[in-house]
């Protein structure tokens, strides 16, 4: 007569449920790696425009950004820090975020502490994003649907940290060159040599807290593409794409607002 002892019935039991279980959730980075990725921009797609940009404010040039471009017509996207040259819940600050927005144009995540988003963690990116969004929401009252990483660096963690927020990697593909030292005709060259070429559209980089940029590049490149016959809009026009992910009401300053 057939028989099987009961440590071998256990073995095939725990066997069978090998065979049957649910498979083991993934770990965090294998998670990570099915995750999808944020839209990189770097260049325009609607016909015949350019897309002045401005990094690392609010600054105390910014109202002169604004008047230059007001003056001509003129549209610019403004990806702003929260803590890098001042704390953008300052009166000040807050005060120039709201005359960017007034005036119709764009406001974009720079992030919090202008940080190397490559060097950080999944949690400290996510840290650095969502506190910029949080001050532009209550400040404002906009949701930023454009992430430019500061110094152009980006991974998979910063393309993946960026699609579950809902944004878009905004860079550039003509850099002014302000931020590494150029000279004023160093720039003008620059801007020069890039609309005698003729493109169909052009994402420039500029910094709104270089005080020869503001005043003196800025107008030379403002009058130069318009005379090329360029329309000078926000990114999100140039792109045919909206500006934010929502819009609300701005919130009151409480205790809460601050760096």
């Amino acid at each position: 007569m057939f028989s099987i002892s009961l440590a071998t019935l256990g073995t095939l039991f725990i066997a069978s449920l090998t065979v049957f279980a649910v498979p083991a959730p993934l770990d965090p980075i294998e998670a990570l790696e099915k995750r999808a990725n944020a839209k990189v921009y770097s260049s325009c797609t609607v016909p015949n425009t350019v897309a002045l940009t401005f990094d690392d404010g609010p600054w105390v040039y910014e109202y002169d950004v604004v008047k230059a471009l007001d003056a001509a017509g003129a549209k610019g996207t403004f990806f702003v820090n929260g803590n890098n040259y001042e704390c953008i819940y300052n009166t000040d600050e807050m005060n120039r975020l709201k005359y960017v927005h007034d005036h119709g144009h764009m406001l974009g995540s720079h992030t919090w502490a202008h940080k190397d988003l490559t060097t950080l963690t999944w949690d400290q990116i996510h840290d650095e994003m969502w506190r910029v969004e949080q001050a532009l929401s209550r400040i404002v009252g906009v949701y930023p649907a454009f992430m430019r990483p500061p110094y152009g660096n980006y991974n998979d963690l910063v393309l993946q940290a960026s699609a579950i927020r809902g944004q878009s990697i905004a860079m550039w593909d003509f850099d002014s060159q302000d931020s590494v030292g150029a000279s004023v005709q160093t720039s003008k060259n620059l801007y020069t040599s890039a609309i005698a070429r003729h493109p169909s559209t052009l994402l420039p980089l500029n910094h709104e807290t270089i005080e020869t940029t503001v005043h003196q590049v800025l107008p030379f490149a403002i009058q130069q593409l318009q005379a090329a016959g360029y329309r000078l809009v926000t990114l999100a026009d140039c792109l045919g794409l909206p500006a934010y992910q929502s819009t609300s009401a701005p919130g009151t300053p409480d205790s809460t607002w601050h760096c």
